[in-house]
Formats: structure tokens, sequence, C-alpha cells
């Protein structure tokens, strides 16, 4: 696949995350693909069991993608991944491997508030 084809898969998959499209959304993956979450510890290997630890989430969520980049094997999306009205500011870091994600790591950070010591040199951000 090229970047193009890449790309466009990766705008498939995170619409189909938003649609809560189990199967669209996990056709980016191979059979042997590895999901790991750093923060929690966990790593889960395998498309089926990828996407039927997310379909047994029970939580009401949303993906909003802010940015995705990347070239060749390896692509980065921002994203925010708002569970039952809370925002989490999310990424994803996608290795490919002929055409589909072999790996995928994702980061998760809470909002906070904006610190006073440099208030006066941020500009606010929606």
């Amino acid at each position: 696949m090229d970047d193009r084809e890449i790309r466009a898969a990766l705008d498939r998959h995170w619409a189909a995350s938003d649609a809560s499209d189990f199967e669209m959304e996990h056709e980016i993956y191979r059979e042997d693909a590895v999901l790991d979450y750093p923060q929690s510890g966990e790593r889960i290997s395998g498309r089926r069991n990828i996407q039927s630890s997310r379909a047994a989430q029970p939580n009401s969520k949303r993906f909003t993608v802010r940015r995705i980049t990347g070239t060749g094997d390896l692509w980065v999306t921002e994203y925010v991944l708002t569970y039952d009205g809370r925002p989490s500011y999310t990424v994803s870091i996608m290795e490919f491997l002929d055409g589909k994600v072999a790996r995928e790591t994702q980061y998760f950070g809470d909002p906070f508030e904006p610190g006073p010591s440099r208030a006066q040199w941020v500009e606010r951000t929606p």
C-alpha cells in the first residue's frame, strides 16, 4: 500500500470507530496484530481479541480525530476519545506490515487546568 491508501484506510478506521462499527473498525488489523496500552500495562494479541475487547466496553464513546501523520509503515493519529462525555486526549501509533496494522500503541491523557505561571505566554485552544 502507498501512503495515500494507508491514509484512506485510517480515515475509514476512525470513522468506523466513531460509529461503533466493530467489523469495519478492525479490518485495518492483521490477524496477528498486537495492541499495547503502556499506561495500564496491558497487551492484547490478535485481531479478534482486540475487536472483542473493544466491543465489550460498556461506555458510550466518540472519536474526534485532530491529526493524522505518517509515511511508509509508521502512522500517528492524535484524537479525542470521549467516554461517557469525558474527553481523553489520545495518541495512537500504528506500525504497518504488508498494508495492515501489525502493532498499535495507544497513550491517553486527561485534560487539566492551565498553569497560572505561564498564562502570559499562552493562547487557549479549542
